[in-house]
This record gives structure tokens, C-alpha cells and sequence, in this order.
């Protein structure tokens, strides 16, 4: 299938056997990369943040000089798969738009069960807050996103407090998040596919990035697809309902139409058709910084 016709059929809606393609591999996202990406941009990849070989991550910043908010981005994968270099393409449209994008690997199931996974991204952040500053990005300025099981991870650091500060940090360094279709009051025990991922966890609350819902929690944009049957767009309607019961800014959209994949590939000019992703993502950030986000 050439790429056009892959870009038509997910302009709006993940046809099953694509995503299901896209999902093991990702060979789909190399090719969309190649064929859609300007790739225009300063990139310092293969940075070490640990001893693992997963331990890896690459920054992609504006070659302007100046100084630019940070954003950390976990990428999705069920805790068993992902590669940071498929994921250019949420790099170039953030990039594009003024920030400097960190882009981790980390272990996933077998090799590691949870909290391992949740573990690196804290020390990913820990090397960001450390040493962003060399590639452009302001270490003050840091805000965390993520898709699917990336989205999970990027909230439990937001929210669990245990994480950022097992590494030395102050909570209070994630300036923002925002997520795409993240299963954040998901029970991962009722789930053959993540029993065993999360049979280490002491409790299915430690496993939830719900549980941790404070009044310190930073600000959130939740974005969730109503067509998602991968991870239900329940889990985004009960964390943003948790944070409206302890008067957090919090903004939930939900896309009609709209699936699992087919929300994270918007990222892609190409592919966002109507979906006005990269927008809401834009201004949810822009109003972080700003202290005007609601």
C-alpha cells in the first residue's frame, strides 16, 4: 500500500489491519516518517540517561539559539515494544512550533515489570532537567506528554510523587502534561495482555495514575478519541473528573470518530485531517507556561 493511500485511509479513522501493522513494529511510522517529514531540524540522538541499552534517548530542538520550553514524550507500545526513533514525527510538529522534544526509550516487559518502566521515565527526566539546557531547552520550563502506555507513564511521574523524587527531584518541575488516549483508572489484572506486566505491582491503586490526584497535581489536557477500543475513553473521563474534585486545571476532549492510533497520527499535517490535535496541544502548552491554562 503506497503512503498516500495509507495517509488517505487514516485521515480520520485506524483501519484495523494498519493499526494492528503500525502497533508491532512500527514499520508503518518509518515509512510515514520518510515519505511526510521535513526533518529539517538539529538532532542529537542516542544519548545515554542510563546503563540499560534501553537507556537511550534523542532531543530535537530549534536551530534558532534561543532558549525553549521542553517537552518529555513517552510513546505508547503496551510496556512491551517502542522505539524512539519512530516517533519523529511528534518531535518535528512540536519543534516546529517552538520546543525542544526529548524522546526516551525505556524497558519494557519481559525484560522489566512495573515500576521499572515508570522508573526510567524519572530518570529521563532527572537527565533532562540535568542537561537540556546544553541542546536549547529550558530545565524550568518542563512539561511531560505521552500516548497510550506512554501517556500512563507520563501521568504516574506527574502525579506519584515517589518517582521524581527518587531521582532528586521536586514533583513540582512538571510545569504540565498532556495525554492521548492514556488508561489511567484502568485495572491492568482484569487484562490478559497486562496481568503479568503488572503482577508486580502491591495493589491495583499503585498501578492507577488516579489514585494520585492531589491538589499539587500540575495542570492537564486529556485527549481521548470516542471510537478508541484499545483504551476506553472512560480512563480519560474519570482522571479529568478526579481533578475537577480537587480544583485542578483540567481540559477533556474527547474526538468523535476517532481511534486509538488515528489520534496520535494527527501529529502528522497530512493525516490530521479536521482533528485539530496539534492545536489544542499547542495552546494547552502555550497556557501552561503562561498560567492562564483553565
Amino acid at each position: 500500500m503506497s503512503v498516500l493511500v495509507l495517509a488517505r485511509a487514516l485521515k480520520f479513522t485506524a483501519i484495523p489491519a494498519l493499526v494492528a501493522s503500525l502497533l508491532s513494529g512500527c514499520s508503518g511510522l518509518a515509512t510515514l516518517n520518510a515519505a511526510l517529514l521535513s526533518q529539517d531540524y538539529p538532532v542529537a540522538a542516542d544519548i545515554a540517561y542510563g546503563p540499560d541499552s534501553r537507556h537511550r534517548l534523542d532531543v530535537h530542538r530549534p536551530e534558532d539559539g534561543a532558549l525553549h520550553p521542553v517537552v518529555v514524550f513517552f510513546y505508547g507500545g503496551g510496556w512491551k515494544n517502542g522505539e524512539r526513533g519512530d516517533y519523529r514525527f511528534v518531535a518535528e510538529a512540536l519543534v516546529k512550533r517552538g520546543y525542544v522534544v526529548v524522546i526516551p526509550d525505556y524497558r519494557v516487559y519481559p525484560a522489566v515489570r512495573f515500576p521499572s518502566f515508570i522508573e526510567d521515565g524519572a530518570r529521563a527526566v532527572a537527565w533532562a532537567r540535568e542537561n537540556v539546557g546544553r541542546y536549547g531547552g529550558d530545565p524550568e520550563r518542563i512539561y511531560l506528554g505521552g500516548h497510550s502506555a506512554g501517556a500512563h507513564l507520563g501521568a504516574m511521574l506527574a502525579l506519584n510523587r515517589h518517582y521524581l523524587q527518587a531521582e532528586g527531584l521536586d514533583t513540582d518541575i512538571v510545569k504540565g502534561f498532556f495525554g492521548l488516549a492514556g488508561p489511567y483508572a484502568f485495572d491492568p489484572t482484569e487484562y490478559r495482555s497486562t496481568r503479568n506486566i503488572f503482577a508486580t505491582a502491591e495493589n491495583r491503586e499503585s498501578t492507577q495514575p488516579v489514585a494520585f490526584v492531589t491538589g499539587r497535581a500540575p495542570p492537564m489536557l486529556l485527549l481521548h478519541g470516542a471510537g478508541d477500543g484499545t483504551v476506553y475513553p472512560v480512563n480519560s473521563k474519570e482522571l479529568a473528573k478526579a481533578f475537577r474534585e480537587k480544583s485542578v486545571p483540567v481540559r477533556h476532549v474527547e474526538y468523535p470518530d476517532t481511534g486509538h492510533i488515528a489520534i496520535l497520527l494527527a501529529f502528522y499535517p497530512a493525516l490530521a485531517g479536521s482533528l485539530p490535535l496539534v492545536e489544542d496541544v499547542t495552546r494547552a502548552l502555550r497556557d501552561f507556561e503562561a498560567g492562564t491554562f483553565r
